[in-house]
């Protein structure tokens, strides 16, 4: 099976996506909405808070498991998508559209550069 791999964004090992512009957009991908099945609720940090590089920010429920969110660079939340509070199957739906997770304002753009590329992403995945 192969999975949509968009390469206007980053990645990190734990299948979290970002975007590289700002306010940069994180959420998961393809793969790992398909790996945890149908997901039924998603616990995200309110705006304002402040996520570290690495580090779990959320937890994202499905009716096959409970995963943790990591954060793909450290930076302080400026939105979160509250359409999820309602309709969280939008991340099995639409992972890099509708279904995105929150938004942040980086604080170290360097951090950046310890996340992969599509290409190596889609070689972790393959």
């Amino acid at each position: 099976m192969s999975f949509d791999v968009p390469d206007d964004r980053k990645y990190l090992a734990s299948h979290e996506w970002a975007t590289t512009d700002e306010p940069t957009r994180v959420g998961i991908s393809d793969f790992a909405q398909d790996e945890l099945g149908d997901v039924v609720f998603v616990e995200l940090p309110d705006e304002g808070d402040t996520i570290t590089h690495d580090e779990a920010f959320g937890v994202v429920e499905s009716i096959k498991a409970v995963s943790d969110l990591y954060a793909p660079v450290s930076g302080e939340v400026v939105a979160v998508n509250e359409k999820l509070r309602d309709q969280p199957e939008l991340v099995n739906e639409d992972p890099y559209g509708d279904g995105w997770l929150l938004e942040i304002e980086p604080s170290d753009e360097s951090e950046f550069e310890d996340l992969m590329d599509a290409d190596e992403y889609g070689e972790q995945i393959a």
